[in-house]
């Protein structure tokens, strides 16, 4: 469900289309690096700004491409398409006052602009014109997202003006899917509470969360409806359901503790302003894990004009960020987290690990030890420390980070796997074999089985591990094939099954799984080289030549490219690994929010 764009105008979506390319397949290089560095200069004509805010867009550097398209609009201001693409850039880099501005303009040119309708419904809300924000919501089109994000924020807007039932009336609107009930209940939930009617809201909140049990915010907030009930013993066990499923989040820690001591837990939606802010949240969070991070995006950032301490949102908004190669953008939007907030360790860490993106490692690293100087016990903080070491290729300093981390917990769990994998991968890389072996096999026996595809990261490194080294090889032979049976359309572990195979002399085996790993990755450099290893072994000469030269030209690793050069010229020496490229085993990939 597309929730900024559906039902919304065609120029609308096709200013989100350009302008917040999140999903595009090759990221060009982000400005965003250098914005702080150099002040961005506007051009000197019109034709200049609008090319340069096309390519600032491409490059997903919204700040930039906001300052280029507000001189645009100001070369040409009855340029409509030019001021919806103004618009959306605003808006999406957090340029309210002036995507405000923009919206106004647009709704008198054009009333069934359903984004920019939006967006003064959300200002109105705001300002408490509640009336207005109604007015407004309601003229934008229509269609499912459309349809869901007015009714939900326009009975967040009777809510506002002490119309309870009229807000009810609103949202029993929403019938048939199941994603329109769980929204539903939900807000009804929210909204009969604060407008005093304690067991409907109990009702509606518990039908919610019954249906959803895995969803943090609803876990949280049923929690604390039970806990500001008195029902201290089923809050703690509604925490604690969760935490089984993922172990330690912060948020769940947080009620906990004030749980177990019994402490005042306020609403965490207090005012119609907080409901509406909810609402966009939510929204976002749906599309966002649908992939649609550019319609994510818009709404987070309305959410947060309406409540800048919701702290989910946050986080949330600074992950799309960072994946969106915006590391600057994302770095500012941590350092907006709340004090207080229990999500506070994190945005500083993320903030940290954005600095590492962007290329600053020394300002990262400096970031990250003020957090542990500050927060000593912090396991996390530890853990990300390492993990900038570790990508840096500092495999030394990662496994003593590492090694600190873990001398910090009382009991290993579940939830502390991936600290064991990490340093594994350290102490592997620095000729520690048998410690990180161990620490390989404790990663795995920690881990909790839903963890397939992580799972098999692990598998892949150690069974790689055990086969290069000629140690247990039908062990690690069988845990080379889990991996790729537990992530099947993953080229790197299937090229490590298929190198496993040349390793050991048995070519028919490595061709079937090397041209395999070809197809899922046909433009690395490392499989493109291994398959030439095993034509050659094969006797197709000819063959392997080409791959090696494909291998060469795909930009392979210095040192790799040396030892392509030498199989191009000469072929292959004996014995067979003798100038082979290893593999990099991957490593899994952290998401944020």
């Amino acid at each position: 469900m597309t929730f900024a764009t559906q039902g919304r105008g065609r120029s609308t979506a096709i200013a989100v289309a350009l302008l917040l390319s999140l999903q595009a397949g090759a990221a060009a290089q982000s400005a965003a690096a250098t914005r702080a560095q150099e002040q961005i200069e506007p051009a000197d004509s019109l034709e200049g700004n609008y090319l340069a805010a096309i390519v600032a867009g491409a490059s997903r550097d919204l700040g930039a491409a906001s300052v280029y398209l507000r001189e645009a609009i100001k070369g040409d201001p009855q340029n409509n398409d030019l001021l919806e693409r103004g618009f959306v850039a605003f808006l999406a880099d957090g340029a309210m006052n002036d995507a405000f501005r923009a919206a106004d303009k647009l709704v008198q040119r054009d009333p069934s602009n359903g984004l920019a309708q939006l967006a003064i419904g959300i200002r109105a809300i705001k300002q408490k014109s509640y009336q207005t924000a109604r007015n407004h919501l309601q003229r934008g089109g229509r269609g499912r997202a459309a349809d869901i994000t007015a009714t939900l924020l326009s009975a967040w807007a009777y809510a506002g003006a002490g119309q309870t039932n009229r807000a009810m009336e609103m949202l029993d609107r929403l019938k048939g899917e199941p994603s329109y009930n769980l929204f539903r209940d939900y807000h009804a939930g929210l909204i009969l509470d604060l407008g005093g009617r304690k067991a409907d809201a109990r009702a509606r909140l518990k039908g919610a969360y019954e249906s959803e049990k895995t969803t943090l915010r609803l876990v949280d907030l049923w929690a604390r409806f039970q806990a500001r009930s008195g029902e201290w013993e089923a809050a703690a066990e509604t925490y604690n359901a969760f935490d089984r499923l993922l172990p330690n989040h912060p948020i769940i820690r947080d009620g906990l503790s004030r749980v177990a001591e019994k402490a005042p837990i306020p609403r965490p939606v207090a005012n119609a302003q907080q409901g509406a802010a909810e609402v966009l949240y939510g929204l976002a969070s749906a599309g966002n894990r649908q992939g649609d991070e550019a319609a994510a995006l818009l709404y987070l950032r309305m959410a947060l004009y309406l409540d800048p301490s919701h702290d989910l949102a946050v986080l949330t908004l600074g992950d799309i960020l960072e994946r969106a190669k915006q590391p600057e953008d994302a770095v500012a939007v941590y350092e907006t987290m709340p004090a207080g907030s229990p999500l506070r360790a994190n945005a500083e860490i993320q903030a940290g690990l954005a600095l590492e993106t962007l290329g600053r490692s020394a300002e990262a690293v400096k970031h990250l030890e003020k957090v542990i100087a500050d927060r000593p016990e912090d396991v996390d903080a530890l853990s990300a420390l390492g993990n900038v070491y570790r990508s840096r290729k500092m495999f030394a300093e990662a496994a003593a980070s590492y090694d600190k981390a873990i001398a910090k917990l009382a009991s290993p769990g579940r939830a502390n796997w991936d600290l064991f994998y990490f340093r594994g991968i350290a102490r592997e890389r620095t000729k520690r074999w048998t410690e990180a072996e161990a620490d390989l096999r404790k990663a795995l026996e920690l881990m909790p089985e839903p963890l397939g595809r992580e799972r098999a990261l692990v598998l892949n490194y150690l069974g790689y591990s055990l086969v290069d080294q000629n140690l247990k090889l039908e062990e690690g032979l069988a845990m080379l094939r889990r991996a790729v049976e537990l992530r099947p359309r993953d080229g790197y572990i299937t090229d490590s099954l298929g190198w496993a195979y040349y390793r050991l002399g048995r070519y028919d085996d490595a061709l079937r799984e090397l041209e395999r790993a070809m197809e899922l990755r046909p433009s690395d450099p490392v499989i493109n080289d291994h398959l030439g290893d095993v034509y050659w072994r094969v006797g197709r000469k000819l063959e392997a030549g080409f791959q090696w030269n494909y291998a060469r030209d795909l930009g392979p690793e210095p040192e790799d490219l040396e030892k392509i050069k030498r199989k191009i010229e000469r072929g292959l020496d004996e014995p067979p690994s003798a100038n082979a490229i290893e593999p990099k085993p991957p490593e899994p990939h952290k998401d944020g929010g």
